[in-house]
């Protein structure tokens, strides 16, 4: 990571887009060295790469960081039984994502100036949903993404949404 912020800070001397899509569903038993494993993934590496990525952002005229989180760590989503989310059982996925959604929020207060949103992308056919069968073409979802990095320098900062707009949550 830190090489490749080196490089784009050598190439551009700012970064004017961060995507941050780590993400994995963890399967198992919920046990802590588990937790531990999600939390790295889908929360704490937002912090490590976000963090590192900051000066290079703060260069920019129009800095943004998009966080690919889910409607599954979603407090709205996961007690409506009118949505899908209702029917899963993913704990340590589940509040893995809530904590990246936070974190979203809490950018978007601390750091003026740079646009912070999280995205709930749609059922999105990966490998890690492959078990799930369900999901569209990864293209369809990366749409939602590209339409939050590149924002005008007015756009929303500190929202969850999906490729239509502001969600609850």
């Amino acid at each position: 990571m830190n090489n490749a912020l080196a490089t784009i800070g050598a190439a551009e001397g700012r970064l004017d887009v961060l995507v941050n899509n780590a993400g994995i569903l963890p399967a198992g038993d919920v046990d802590g060295p588990l937790a531990l494993r999600a939390f790295d993934t889908n929360a704490v590496g937002i912090v490590r790469v976000t963090e590192a990525a900051l000066p290079l952002l703060r260069k920019s005229s129009n800095p943004t960081v998009v966080t690919v989180s889910s409607s599954a760590g979603s407090f709205w989503a996961v007690t409506n039984p009118d949505r899908p989310e209702f029917h899963l059982s993913l704990a340590l996925y589940s509040a893995s994502k809530a904590a990246a959604t936070m974190l979203t929020v809490q950018y978007a207060k601390s750091q003026p100036g740079i646009k912070f949103n999280a995205l709930e992308p749609g059922p999105t056919a990966t490998d890690m949903t492959a078990a799930f069968g369900i999901g569209r073409p990864p293209e369809e979802s990366a749409k939602a993404v590209v339409g939050l990095a590149t924002l005008d320098t007015d756009g929303p900062t500190g929202t969850f949404q999906d490729e239509n707009g502001v969600l609850p949550w």
